[in-house]
């Protein structure tokens, strides 16, 4: 969790939502990304597709099966995956998720849906554990939303209708 937080906080700094992600495989390091979706103008380069991504990489450069591979891989994030995310990660069966606070307004991981848990669509439940340094995690994202996104569209203001 430690390089997921510095992760999260590199975003930060580069005024991205500050999440951080970091993938194990067989405890070593695979892949480590953080949101990058202003930066790329690329509404889906959340950090843990930006993982996936490099996974997949490190699966050809490492002649690994990607599938086998994502079934032992186990997450850390900042933030609870998303309803995408999660969805994406499920899809490829990650075994383990572990993420700091939760995400109230599109959480994947039992927040506002729960992807993991849809009977029928997946082989094995997906183990999730919460709360991992959450008052740290949301601290970062009340900093950043403290300031402003500069590739946030201009507000438009609705006229009174009389």
């Amino acid at each position: 969790m430690d390089q997921a937080f510095q992760l999260a906080q590199e975003g930060l700094q580069a005024r991205e939502v500050p999440v951080g992600c970091v993938m194990l495989y067989k405890n070593n390091v695979i892949a480590s990304s953080r949101n990058t979706i202003n930066e790329t103008k690329n509404a889906v380069r959340h950090a843990e597709i930006n993982c996936i991504d490099q996974v997949i990489d490190w699966c050809t450069e490492n002649n690994e099966d990607k599938l086998k591979v994502f079934q032992l891989v186990e997450v850390f994030v900042t933030v609870e995956p998303c309803i995408m995310c999660c969805a994406a990660l499920r899809s490829l069966s990650v075994s383990q998720v572990t993420f700091g606070c939760s995400n109230d307004r599109f959480g994947g991981c039992g927040t506002v849906l729960n992807v993991h848990n849809h009977s029928g669509f997946f082989d094995k439940e997906l183990k999730v554990t919460s709360g991992v340094r959450k008052k740290e995690a949301i601290e970062l994202l009340k900093n950043f939303y403290r300031g402003e996104n500069p590739n946030a569209p201009f507000p438009k203001v609705k006229k009174a209708v009389s």
